[in-house]
């Protein structure tokens, strides 16, 4: 399997392309019930209530030797921050990928589930004392990097008789992302050094006068939900011309380089998706052709997909609560909402609920599914099709629910984050229990 387009099994009378964002697994019955990983969707939300995240194992590994088959030479971490549980961590381990953390929780779940630390990359733009501390304490494989003050704390912590293996992140002037939230290559936004201004150059030169510390490559990260591969030249070209400034300065060649994630993928039926074989192709091409120019050594690539590993595996569930017309657009109100999935409120992100567990007669109808919480902005799909006679009690299920909605979510107005339920092979297990009243009772301690 060369792209990320794994294709589901419809059912004879489904509209073509109707499941083309589903989990591959995802099967249609007669009746309207809708099967992932050979298990109903409805015997999931009658066992574990909902809203309830459902996780196809198989998509997640799937989709991981997927990039390893595109990038064979290239060393493939999953981005924790779209989502990260201790079952994905193992999953993720055993299909050979390394793992990229922003935190000390993300790391410590990480290397306590068994993943190897070396095999781990720290971010972030404003790394805590215990995010440091806890990083070299278990040994994580690299630290990125992303500001001038970083350089000094690292090398105190690691000591002069230490070692650390370090990255720098750069923005290399490049706008991309689908939305202007998350761009994170430009040079008008927090994370990283430039390149433009000279503070990447800066750094490097401090780092190379640490002994504790070994510069490994260059890092960036250009945004998020890029459906277009020449971004990624485009960063090949300018982050190979700093690689042999480097040389050039300092008499030293950098082995690695890493190109970030941000691969963009499809919400709806319809819409772009990254081409990731075409990306592989054509950055593969441009890194040799840049290398050579610059009479560079090829250095070793490194990919940090997270969204389009996880995404496209989870579907979440929800109970139509309540239906409500007015005179201008009708309402479909929903057991969760914002406090599961901020997405759409933050980015406008738009996706396909379905209705499961009946077949209805009835001809489609727009509305917009709305949460339950108390802001006119919680909508978790604008101006979608459903049958006009959806009512309390329904099933609605969203597809490519597995990045970026539990781990963004919250507890507003006191409502308990989803459960997230595996299935495999017609079986289905807990993952992630439901973060119940007495849990968020319990944390509230003084009077």
């Amino acid at each position: 399997m060369t792209t990320l387009d794994t294709r589901p099994h419809v059912a004879a009378g489904t509209a073509p392309g109707a499941l083309s964002v589903w989990p591959a697994s995802t099967t249609e019955q007669p009746h309207g019930g809708l099967l992932v990983g050979g298990v109903p969707l409805t015997e999931i939300a009658e066992s574990h209530g909902t809203p309830v995240y459902v996780l196809d194992e198989n998509e997640v590994r799937a989709r991981c030797r997927t990039y390893r088959s595109a990038f064979p030479d290239a060393e493939i971490h999953y981005a924790a921050k779209a989502f990260l549980c201790r079952a994905l961590a193992r999953w993720v381990e055993e299909e050979g990928l390394g793992l990229d953390v922003c935190s000390a929780g993300e790391l410590e779940l990480a290397v306590t589930t068994g993943f190897p630390a070396d095999r781990i990359l720290l971010h972030g733009n404003a790394k805590s004392p215990r995010d440091l501390g806890t990083a070299l304490r278990l040994g994580v494989g690299r630290i990125v990097i992303d500001t001038p003050a970083e350089i000094a704390r690292i090398a105190a912590a690691v000591g002069t008789g230490g070692h650390q293996k370090v990255m720098v992140r750069v923005t290399p002037g490049i706008s991309a992302g689908a939305h202007e939230k998350i761009r994170t290559g430009s040079d008008d936004q927090k994370f990283g050094l430039s390149l433009r201004d000279g503070h990447a150059q800066h750094a490097i030169a401090r780092i190379l006068d640490q002994p504790q510390l070994e510069l490994t490559g260059i890092h960036c990260h250009l945004g998020s939900q890029i459906t277009d591969v020449k971004p990624y030249l485009v960063a090949v070209r300018r982050l190979v011309g700093l690689m042999a400034r480097v040389r050039d300065t300092h008499g030293v060649i950098l082995p690695e380089l890493d190109l970030g994630g941000g691969h963009g993928i499809a919400y709806r039926p319809g819409e772009p998706a990254l081409h990731l074989t075409e990306l592989s192709r054509r950055v593969r091409a441009e890194l040799a052709g840049s290398c050579a120019a610059a009479g560079l050594p090829v250095p070793r690539l490194v990919i940090e997909p997270g969204r389009a590993i996880s995404g496209p595996a989870g579907v979440a569930v929800y109970r139509v609560l309540a239906v409500k017309r007015t005179p201008g657009r009708t309402f479909v109100a929903v057991d969760g909402g914002m406090s599961d999935n901020p997405r759409p409120a933050l980015y406008g992100v738009r996706y396909a609920p379905r209705l499961i567990g009946r077949h209805s007669p009835a001809g489609g109808e727009s509305v917009t599914v709305v949460g339950r919480h108390c802001e006119a902005g919680d909508i978790l799909a604008e101006d979608v099709s459903l049958p006009a006679d959806t009512h309390p009690g329904d099933l609605l299920a969203v597809p490519v629910a597995g990045a970026y909605h539990l781990s963004m979510a919250s507890s507003y107005n006191l409502v308990g984050r989803p459960p997230v339920v595996a299935v495999l092979d017609g079986h289905a297990r807990l993952l992630v229990r439901r973060e119940t009243l007495e849990d968020l009772r319990a944390r509230d301690v003084g009077l």
